[in-house]
């Protein structure tokens, strides 16, 4: 689980404890995907901007994830629900974190099944 997530509301809106207790949950659950070398020092900040439509009230949220060795991992989704907003930014966050993970991660080269069917003898 990500430890340090900080939380904050800008144009005067007030993060509930709810939705606070919500995000902890679906960002901190992140770490799963990372390299097991940069677990433990992840930090996740999470902004949700109130934004006045003619349709109606919208949020922005914004989510940026910095990991050991200055990379940093950022997500930005406008939705009409916060809960709605922050499974949205969970989902663009996992898709990036694997992709960081594959490119961090050294692999062994495949053999396949070529050397168990082409042995003659």
């Amino acid at each position: 689980m990500i430890d340090k997530i900080e939380i904050s509301g800008s144009n005067n809106y007030k993060i509930s404890d709810s939705f606070r207790k919500y995000a902890e949950k679906r960002i901190g659950k992140l770490d799963r995907y990372m390299p097991r070398g940069s677990k433990k020092d992840i930090v996740a900040k999470i902004v949700v901007t109130e934004v006045d439509r003619a349709h109606g009230n919208k949020y922005e949220i914004s989510a940026a994830m910095e990991i050991p060795g200055g990379k940093v991992i950022t997500a930005r989704d406008e939705c009409s629900n916060v809960f709605a907003g922050i499974d949205i930014i969970e989902a663009k966050l996992k898709g990036q974190v694997r992709r960081y993970k594959t490119e961090v991660t050294p692999r062994a080269p495949k053999k396949g099944l070529k050397g168990l069917f082409n042995k003659r003898g």
